[in-house]
């Protein structure tokens, strides 16, 4: 592996490609290159480091190392089986494999990961006499699989957990917003740590942490114990302390608020379980608040906040958007607010236009994240490009 000028991929959610974009640029990516749920990009080995221990809209660092063109099962068996894989596998190794597939000759995912494994262990049988083992649980080395039509890329994943998991989280609420779109969402909605942030409905406190690692420039991976490349061949353990000392030299003091409301007792207590958790009692508040009873008490304030909808918890939708819309209106003047709903009809009875649209995806869910300018003494909402 040449780790001068890695060629690498990101892979994130859609919509959040922009904003992966200019965090890989920030961080000294070349060449970004913004691709659908993905970005390329070039970079050495501690860029490598760099954006596994620092990127917040990533789910997984990938590093292209074998490409080929394969007509049917048996070109694909026989082009892995040529494969030298113990550039990339120690035979004392175990190893997994992530495949997505999207090709009319490999219909199914599961057929086609099934032969590369056979292949990776063939290779080593007849070359070493003795084969690695498949671990899928928590393996040493995690290739990915993919294939669209003809045309079969392996890549090593370079980060192993995907990036949502950031170890904070252990409690979660009714529907948890995942760590990734958290940090899209606020990132899209402008949040730099400057001014106060408010979450009106806070569930298990996802947003508030993500608000607070922005707000003090924290790694996004401060907490991660492992990832996939301290078990490969060319891992540089002192390059990569380096990396990490650099970055936790430049964590900077948050002076503004970030508070989050709730009315079920519960998912607060879950929240400050991993408040406390993530480190941050002491920059982040979470208070029992009906959002419907409060009133404007942080200026400047940016709001952002995930209401229930849909299947995921039930609520009676058009009264609960009214009641959404009449407290922006009464209670917060000036303040720039964002909510991400996937019930597009009901989150008209906010009785108004929403600034910005921008579509997202919750899971498999479908949704809009929506802008909302409150100016005191207008009900008037100007209309910004979309």
């Amino acid at each position: 592996m040449n780790t001068e000028n890695l060629q690498i991929q990101i892979k994130t959610f859609f919509g959040l490609e922009q904003i992966l974009a200019e965090e890989v640029k920030k961080l000294g990516g070349k060449n970004v290159d913004i691709k659908n749920r993905a970005v390329n990009c070039e970079g050495d080995l501690g860029f490598l480091y760099k954006i596994n221990y620092s990127l917040r809209t990533a789910l997984k660092i990938l590093i292209p190392v074998f490409e080929f063109k394969a007509f049917n099962q048996h070109q694909f068996y026989n082009k892995l089986s040529q494969f030298e894989w113990e550039q990339f596998l120690d035979v004392d190794q175990t190893f997994a494999i992530d495949a997505t597939v999207n090709s009319e000759t490999f219909k199914h995912s599961q057929f086609v990961t099934l032969k590369m494994k056979d292949a990776i262990v063939d290779y080593f049988q007849d070359k070493f006499k003795k084969r690695p083992n498949i671990e899928t649980k928590n393996p040493d080395i995690k290739f990915h699989l993919h294939i669209d039509r003809e045309l079969v890329t392996i890549s090593m994943d370079s980060s192993g957990d995907p990036l949502f998991k950031r170890g904070y989280r252990k409690e979660q609420g009714e529907a948890p917003i995942n760590e990734v779109l958290a940090s899209g969402m606020l990132q899209l909605a402008g949040w730099d740590g400057k001014g106060n942030f408010l979450d009106p409905m806070c569930g298990s406190g996802t947003l508030l942490i993500e608000a607070a690692m922005i707000a003090m420039d924290l790694p996004a991976q401060i907490f991660r114990r492992r990832f996939a490349f301290q078990n490969w061949n060319n891992y540089d353990a002192e390059l990569f302390s380096k990396i990490k000392e650099v970055r936790i030299n430049r964590v900077k003091e948050f002076n503004g608020k970030i508070v989050g409301y709730d009315i079920d007792t519960r998912m607060l207590n879950a929240a400050r379980v991993n408040i406390e958790a993530a480190e941050m009692e002491d920059v982040i508040e979470v208070k029992k608040q009906n959002f419907f009873d409060s009133k404007k008490e942080l200026f400047p304030l940016l709001m952002v906040f995930n209401p229930p909808y849909d299947e995921r918890i039930s609520i009676n939708d058009d009264d609960f958007y009214k009641k959404v819309g009449d407290t922006f209106k009464t209670h917060y003047p000036n303040t720039l607010a964002w909510l991400i709903s996937s019930d597009l009809e009901a989150v008209k009875k906010i009785g108004l236009r929403p600034s910005r649209k921008i579509k997202l995806f919750n899971g498999k869910l479908e949704t809009r994240f929506l802008q909302y300018e409150m100016y005191e003494g207008t009900k008037k909402i100007h209309k910004l490009d979309n």
